[in-house]
């Protein structure tokens, strides 16, 4: 929408977001060392307020987080709860919030920045400027064309599989190639498990974020997370392997061709090998 209406867009994200959040519910903790009170060391605290690594502490941030919002007037969405709507006479707000980072985006200008200073105001926060990068996805913005890419974050996910040297592959999995389950009394190799669980959990990222096209292969692999076997693990490499040569794809965004997203896709009719 921004590319397509030429949206101005800004980000910033929020300091020790979690620390924010009230509890409403009795927990304690130990005294942190260095920090015990001389004569009461058997003695603990009871918390007014998050602290990171406590479960609480994303629902008790996001409850803090809404309230705000909505006495900046803005409008939280029923179908998305990470989204905001500002509207007023002088035109409307777009707030895109996930956990601690933001995007504020609209067609006026000093309308975004006002909106934008009132919410720095409530809470501490990194003035981002023009939106560069959004939950590791880079933002390349051009005039009225927008490219979003994830070739940062790509190569740690290479690296972590030990894929950076490997071959590249032509597509994401071999043509008519079919995964079986394991027997289900079969052993389950720990090592290999946890394994395949990082790599396919690294590329179910890619493929929200950026990389549609693997999303096919990602989300057929990923069925066999429970109990892959060495066949599995060979096929998630392979995947890494059609990234490497494909490591620069990016989602364009062109405004001025006025046409919004066309998209295409292919059919497997219904996995049905005999088609």
């Amino acid at each position: 929408m921004a590319a397509l209406h030429d949206w101005h867009i800004t980000g910033l994200d929020v300091r020790n977001a979690f620390l924010y959040g009230e509890l409403d519910e009795e927990i304690y903790m130990e005294q942190p060392e260095g920090f015990h009170v001389p004569g009461r060391e058997t003695e603990v605290l009871k918390l007014l307020r998050a602290l990171y690594g406590l479960k609480q502490a994303g629902l008790a941030w996001w409850r803090m987080l809404r309230e705000s919002m909505i006495e900046l007037g803005f409008e939280g969405l029923v179908s998305d709860t990470g989204l905001f709507l500002y509207k007023s006479e002088r035109g409307f707000v777009i707030a895109v919030i996930y956990v601690d980072d933001s995007i504020f985006c609209g067609p006026n200008k000093a309308l975004v920045q006002e909106i934008k200073q009132r919410f720095m105001q409530r809470w501490e926060c990194r003035d981002l400027g023009d939106v560069m990068e959004f939950l590791c996805m880079r933002i390349t913005r051009v005039g009225r064309t927008v490219k979003i890419d994830q070739c940062a974050y790509l190569e740690t996910v290479l690296q972590r599989c030990g894929m950076q040297d490997a071959k590249t592959a032509a597509t994401p999995l071999l043509a008519g190639y079919m995964p079986e389950a394991n027997a289900q009394d079969a052993a389950i190799d720990p090592e290999l498990q946890s394994r395949y669980q990082t790599i396919i959990g690294s590329l179910l990222y890619l493929t929200l974020g950026t990389r549609p096209d693997i999303a096919f292969a990602v989300t057929k692999m990923a069925q066999f997370g429970a109990s892959p076997n060495k066949e599995h693990l060979a096929k998630a490499l392979y995947i890494c392997r059609y990234l490497i040569g494909t490591k620069n794809y990016n989602i364009t965004y062109d405004g001025s061709s006025g046409y919004g997203l066309i998209v295409c896709t292919d059919s497997d009719w219904a996995s049905d090998p005999a088609n």
